[in-house]
């Protein structure tokens, strides 16, 4: 498929190395991708959330490159991807970047990971490429739009018409910690390089991504969807997530053969705040896909 794709998908790079950063361009905009391990392994592909990057995944790939070609990718309008002040925010048009992506890099078939927004992209991407997505795991994805909790009252009055704007214009590391702060478990220090990242966006970018999340939601509940594919699933969940009720994480438990892992002490960032237990739930998981068990 990727030479199909022709002048609307192209390396900017000659080769996309087994490891390290590379950019490209696709329809809608250049997207930048990181590799780590080895090229000829399972590909197992992590997808930020709203508002993250590549970054958010620094913890974990160090303990999942051995056996797995990691390949992470920055949502268009996330991270070191371009942010165009136009249209392709929808998840079904992010899922498609990132399917397109990985046929340029010829990636076959890959085991998809989602945090957040980006397992809402995850699924969208196993509804349009089931060839491609032979298993999917979502971190803290909420299942439904009635399990949302608060994004914080930062977060509230960012997505305000005109103040909204004002705001995010005149936005500073410490109104942006506080804004994040509901991505961790109370009382936890959010790292500069995060805050970092939710700088570098542009306020379209932002509330475009965080309306095109609840469109997706809103339009069918995500067990629904996962239901229809009949991939295998895991599921975690941090306890003290502050953006979702963790309960409705047992909503993920009527998709057949399903597995929900709850975190405790832990909140809505799970790969940032206990990488250990969320890299050996990864691996447990990934390795029963390819065993095929």
């Amino acid at each position: 498929m990727g030479l199909l794709l022709g002048n609307a998908a192209t390396v900017r790079w000659q080769e996309a190395e087994a490891t390290g950063n590379s950019t490209l361009s696709l329809d809608g905009g250049d997207i930048q991708v990181r590799q780590d391990g080895p090229h000829d392994a399972p590909a197992l592909v992590l997808i930020h959330g709203l508002g993250g990057s590549i970054r958010w995944w620094d913890r974990v790939v160090p303990l999942l490159a051995t056996p797995h070609r990691v390949i992470r990718i920055d949502l268009l309008g996330h991270g070191q991807s371009d942010k165009p002040a136009g249209g392709g925010y929808a998840i079904p048009q992010q899922a498609r970047r990132v399917g397109q992506a990985l046929d340029l890099l010829g990636v076959k078939q890959a085991i998809a990971v989602g945090h957040s927004t980006g397992g809402y992209v995850a699924t969208a991407l196993a509804e349009q490429r089931g060839d491609l997505v032979t298993a999917l795991t979502l971190i803290d994805t909420g299942p439904r739009i009635d399990a949302f909790i608060s994004s914080g009252p930062v977060g509230q009055l960012i997505f305000l018409p005109v103040m909204g704007q004002l705001l995010w214009r005149l936005r500073t590391d410490g109104m942006i910690r506080q804004g994040l702060s509901t991505a961790f478990a109370p009382g936890s220090e959010t790292p500069q390089q995060l805050v970092d990242d939710a700088r570098g966006m542009t306020y379209r970018a932002l509330t475009a991504t965080s309306r095109a999340s609840d469109d997706y939601l809103k339009a069918r509940p995500v067990p629904d969807r996962l239901t229809a594919l009949g991939k295998p699933l895991l599921v975690i969940f941090g306890e003290q997530d502050q953006r979702w009720h963790s309960s409705t994480a047992a909503l993920y438990g009527t998709v057949a053969g399903s597995r929900v892992e709850l975190l405790p002490g832990v909140g809505h960032s799970p790969m940032i705040e206990d990488p250990a237990q969320t890299a050996a739930l990864l691996l447990t998981f990934t390795g029963s896909v390819l065993n095929g068990q």
